[in-house]
């Protein structure tokens, strides 16, 4: 008789994504999907983002679903928010309810709540260097993250720290690279965005993230369409970001 197979452990599971995916971006996203639904007790009701923090930029580099990157890039226009503090401080930051949460200030609650969310855990990874990252479960559920599930999620974390630390490593010296490079070319037109709406309204830094994720909630667009469209519209023919080569921006327009 053949003994049954034991089951994956997460590492092994993670291990088989590495392999199976296309690229970086392919096994992150991929990761994500599996954080959810490892963490969330099958994850239908939770959203997961993966933010990577290097070179004084953030960024998310894994997402469950286009909502889960969004609502990550809400705080990094407000440069705080849980997933920045816990990958920064390398500790664990829990929001039982977004509806009593104050910590970083009224408008990051409110406008992470404006997509139907109420609790936010995110835990730090351990990447052991210039790099760090945090893990940032959302759900639409108050106090979903209790005791056993924020236990769980914190082994979780811990044992697949070394599988994401090698795929980041690995991916900064391949041309998978460049999808890093193209989430930030996202970031810095939304930081564009924002100070377009400030200049226009003559407003806070808050204020304009706030009617951005406001139109982009209203329309049900994308935050980083709404934020291109607002700086094509000002910008004529197109915004050259900090992370494309000269003459780069022309031939994308030509292609």
């Amino acid at each position: 008789m053949v003994p049954p197979e034991h089951p994956l452990s997460a590492t092994e599971k993670v291990q088989n994504l590495i392999l199976e995916s296309a690229d970086f971006e392919d096994f992150m996203n991929e990761l994500a999907r599996f954080s959810a639904h490892q963490v969330a007790g099958g994850g239908e009701d939770a959203l997961c983002g993966i933010t990577l923090l290097r070179d004084r930029k953030a960024a998310t580099i894994g997402w469950s679903s286009d909502s889960a990157r969004e609502v990550d890039e809400i705080q990094y226009s407000l440069s705080q928010g849980p997933c920045l503090t816990a990958a920064k401080e390398e500790r664990e930051v829990h929001v039982p309810d977004l509806f009593e949460e104050n910590r970083w200030g009224p408008d990051y609650a409110s406008a992470v709540a404006s997509h139907g969310l109420r609790s936010v855990l995110s835990l730090p990874f351990n990447l052991q260097g210039d790099a760090k990252a945090a893990l940032n479960l959302y759900s639409d559920v108050p106090r979903k993250f209790d005791e056993g599930a924020t236990a769980k999620a914190r082994g979780f974390t811990r044992e697949i720290s070394q599988a994401l630390r090698l795929a980041v490593r690995f991916s900064l010296h391949t041309d998978s690279a460049a999808n890093l490079r193209a989430t930030l070319q996202s970031r810095t037109i939304i930081d564009i965005a924002i100070g377009i709406v400030m200049a226009q309204n003559r407003c806070s830094q808050e204020a304009a993230v706030s009617i951005l994720t406001e139109a982009s909630s209203n329309s049900n667009t994308k935050l980083r369409d709404i934020a291109k469209s607002l700086v094509d519209s000002v910008g004529g023919a197109g915004t050259r970001t900090h992370f494309q080569e000269p003459g780069q921006l022309q031939a994308d327009q030509s292609a």
